[in-house]
């Protein structure tokens, strides 16, 4: 559909042609950052990633993006070769050779590296992994709140595709996205295995009812660290929070829905399955909430 928008929608910026991008520890122009057609992320989808939001010149909760890449990393058996520190210097050093302050967006991936054979087996990645910073400016613009549609994929299981790994492997997102745009939606609302709503394919998703906010379990989404501010915020705020199962019938009757994630923070949905939600607009729990998690990171 010609009017489809994303949550990731954002202003365009003519200085985006000319960012350089931190790759295994050079600068590059846009157009030299590349990669072997034999490294890992390529060929299987082998790595780890993470994205972080530059607000008035911090990257927001950056301690908690690290822990989640290395406890990634460490999950699927990754040496990064790099520390923290060093991780955190990097981006550093992207953000200011990009001369940028704010509205600042980046993606920190990390690969098993290049393979001396295109196969599978992850011996065959010998020269250490690659290590690239993508840094854009970025400022969110949508024009109106997303719609949804539940679609019949679900999120990995944890005994197949974890879902609480950020990896590179998103074919089963992917999926999820292309069939809820062939459904008139701008995203995909997933369910889990026990048919439960669960999340979309790229944010972590809270209904309101009654003035509570609900959201799923978390055992079957990713681990959000925006959804996990906004559960604190609730609950240091005096706002009724639940992580509960729910189905699409409560969602359904819910007053309002929105989106979590680090690049767009609160973003609302107007509409699931064809059926207006609430006024259709952004709801004054929701507003509060992006209100509070505005503060929190200008803190």
């Amino acid at each position: 559909m010609t009017d489809a928008i994303t949550t990731h929608q954002s202003e365009d910026d003519v200085r985006n042609e000319s960012i350089l991008i931190w790759l295994n520890g050079k600068l590059l122009p846009r157009s030299q950052a590349l990669v072997s057609v034999y490294d890992s992320g390529f060929m299987l989808g082998d790595g780890v990633w993470e994205g972080l939001r530059l607000y008035n010149g911090k990257w927001s909760f950056a301690d908690e993006h690290m822990d989640r890449l290395f406890e990634a990393a460490k999950a699927i058996d990754l040496e990064i070769g790099l520390t923290r520190d060093a991780l955190l210097a990097a981006l550093l050093e992207t953000q200011t050779a990009n001369e940028m302050t704010t509205d600042a967006h980046a993606r920190l991936m990390v690969t098993r590296g290049v393979k001396s054979r295109p196969f599978q087996h992850p011996a065959l990645s010998r020269q250490g992994p690659t290590i690239a910073i993508i840094m854009e400016h970025s400022r969110p613009k949508l024009p109106r709140p997303i719609r949804l549609a539940t679609v019949p994929h679900l999120r990995g299981l944890p005994m197949t595709q974890d879902p609480k790994l950020n990896s590179h492997s998103k074919l089963n997102c992917i999926l999820a996205c292309i069939a809820a745009e062939k459904a008139g939606a701008d995203e995909a609302l997933m369910l889990d295995l026990h048919g439960f709503v669960n999340t979309t394919n790229a944010c972590n998703f809270f209904i309101v009812r009654k003035g509570a906010v609900w959201t799923s379990t978390g055992d079957y989404c990713m681990n959000g660290i925006t959804r996990q501010k906004v559960i604190d915020l609730c609950r240091a705020n005096d706002i009724p929070v639940f992580e509960r199962n729910f189905t699409l019938v409560d969602t359904y009757s819910a007053e309002e829905a929105f989106l979590t994630g680090t690049f767009g923070a609160q973003t609302p949905v107007s509409q699931i399955d064809g059926r207006q939600i609430g006024s259709g607009t952004m709801g004054p729990v929701t507003e509060r909430i992006r209100k509070l998690y505005k503060s929190l990171v200008g803190a």
